[in-house]
């Protein structure tokens, strides 16, 4: 009977490392903001789309855990967003889970481009509902009726919105470059799903 070695290896923690510091690198240097916005502030930026290759290379767990700690840091670093952090680990972790677990299904590596597109339409469409309801409940539980909540995360839709979209769209272009690079580089190996 064939066992796996189910450890979370040094090679899975240079991953993380390593894509964890894109995220953060991408979200700190490639952005338009912060926005401010009446449900707090927002920002156009490129660190969902790590955040979701992140989990189309590297599977659920590994490209979750980048996606969550390279936000979360990112926000502990800026004043603006601190208060945000556990939120942001929480929400960019099931981005890049959500993405990767679905890309990784059925033994694949992110080869499939059936899956790698559902698994990053719904990392993206998690990351934006989560990041709407939970500005709509602050602003609820600030006082604001329902509907004025809802007007009031209008611009920071739009921008989660584009930043979805452009996550998408990018991030599979960009896929089949970075499998390859890593392939060629000798770290194929790496791509293979992390033991369950």
């Amino acid at each position: 009977m064939k066992t796996t070695d189910q450890r979370f290896t040094v090679k899975d923690m240079m991953i993380v490392g390593v894509m964890g510091a894109l995220v953060f690198a991408s979200t700190a240097f490639l952005k338009i903001g912060p926005i401010p916005t009446p449900a707090g502030p927002t920002m156009l930026k490129t660190g969902n789309i790590l955040c979701l290759l992140a989990g189309l290379l590297f599977g659920g767990v590994r490209g979750g855990l980048a996606a969550g700690f390279g936000s979360a840091i990112y926000d502990m670093c800026d004043p603006v967003f601190i208060k945000d952090a556990p939120f942001t680990l929480i929400r960019f972790f099931l981005m890049g889970y959500l993405c990767g677990k679905i890309a990784h299904l059925g033994g694949h590596t992110g080869d499939s481009r059936t899956l790698n597109i559902i698994g990053a339409v719904v990392g993206s469409v998690f990351s934006f509902a989560f990041h709407i309801i939970k500005s709509i409940i602050e602003l609820m539980l600030a006082g604001s009726a329902f509907s004025a909540a809802v007007a009031s995360c209008s611009i920071s839709a739009i921008t989660s919105g584009i930043n979805a979209i452009l996550a998408v769209v990018i991030s599979l272009i960009v896929l089949p470059v970075c499998r390859s690079a890593l392939i060629h580089a000798g770290f194929g190996g790496q791509l293979q799903p992390q033991a369950k």
